[in-house]
């Protein structure tokens, strides 16, 4: 036997393993580039937003309403903080949300599991594809369409009950379409168990399959809350605002995104922006920690 050839031929398998493992390195190095100026972006805005909104955060801040122009512009000049805060805000985000959820959460969930249980059907498919349309959808589309429906048509004005409306639009298609991935993963066994021992249909839904993917259910809901609490197209065009905390469906009502935009259209409020901005973007973080926490320990075993 050539032992020439041999070594020939050893020497190339060397280099082709070597070529491979340069090209893996250097594709991992990429990877890892592009992940960490991914990650670097997302802490650069929390530090940015933390480095710019601590300041006016205090007790005031959760306790009382937004300041008007005047009384910042005092405090500006004199350099003390901006009295105030953004109550009104908070209180109207927490019942924009909690209405919407109200109207999306029993509507989208039962719609989910129809999609589950008539996967291939006609119709599951047409509101399968309904669903990722909507999902799709500018949200400032979808105020101006509520406007039309619930302000002119039934409050006759901005209202707290047009704002719900609109985003109970905007969480539909994501708690639908959570619903039904959260029901795929449940073991088909448990169904079949529950239907063997005669338990009736509506027995398994609510005893077997519903709190099988309870963990599931959550998650959906929370991202879809995380969702509408930073939207604000839709909101101008349906509750407008309120200076003061307002609890009555038929009335405007303010949020958080809303005091950011008012903010934003007044020079003396810089610093209101910096700290609601701050706030919004904590609040969200949390609920999105939280729903990744609940998918993580209570997944289905």
């Amino acid at each position: 036997m050539d032992t020439s050839i041999f070594q020939r031929g050893k020497t190339e398998t060397k280099s082709a393993h070597l070529v491979r493992s340069w090209k893996n390195k250097i594709f991992f190095s990429v990877v890892l580039l592009f992940a960490l100026i991914t990650i670097s972006i997302v802490f650069l805005i929390i530090g940015t937003l933390v480095a710019k909104g601590y300041r006016q955060i205090n007790w005031s801040f959760f306790t009382q309403v937004a300041p008007d122009t005047f009384d910042a512009m005092m405090a500006n000049a004199s350099g003390r903080l901006i009295p105030g805060g953004i109550l009104n805000g908070i209180t109207g985000s927490i019942f924009l949300v909690a209405i919407a959820s109200i109207l999306a959460i029993p509507i989208g969930v039962i719609i989910g599991i129809f999609l589950y249980e008539n996967p291939h059907k006609r119709y599951a498919n047409l509101i399968r594809d309904i669903a990722d349309v909507l999902q799709g959808v500018p949200s400032i589309v979808i105020g101006l369409i509520v406007y039309l429906w619930v302000v002119v048509s039934v409050t006759k004005g901005y209202s707290a009950l047009a704002g719900s409306v609109a985003l109970a639009i905007m969480m539909l298609p994501l708690i639908i379409r959570s619903t039904e991935e959260s029901m795929k993963m449940v073991p088909e066994s448990l169904k079949e168990a529950a239907v063997a021992l005669g338990t009736p249909y509506y027995k398994v839904i609510l005893r077997v399959l519903i709190p099988s993917s309870f963990s599931g259910l959550i998650t959906g809901i929370l991202l879809a809350v995380s969702r509408v609490l930073g939207e604000t197209a839709p909101l101008l065009l349906t509750t407008l605002g309120n200076s003061s905390v307002n609890w009555n469906l038929s009335k405007p009502i303010s949020a958080v995104p809303l005091l950011i935009w008012q903010f934003y259209n007044d020079p003396n409020m810089v610093n209101m922006i910096w700290s609601s901005s701050l706030f919004l973007m904590a609040f969200v973080l949390i609920l999105n920690i939280l729903s990744k926490w609940i998918a993580a320990k209570k997944s289905i075993q």
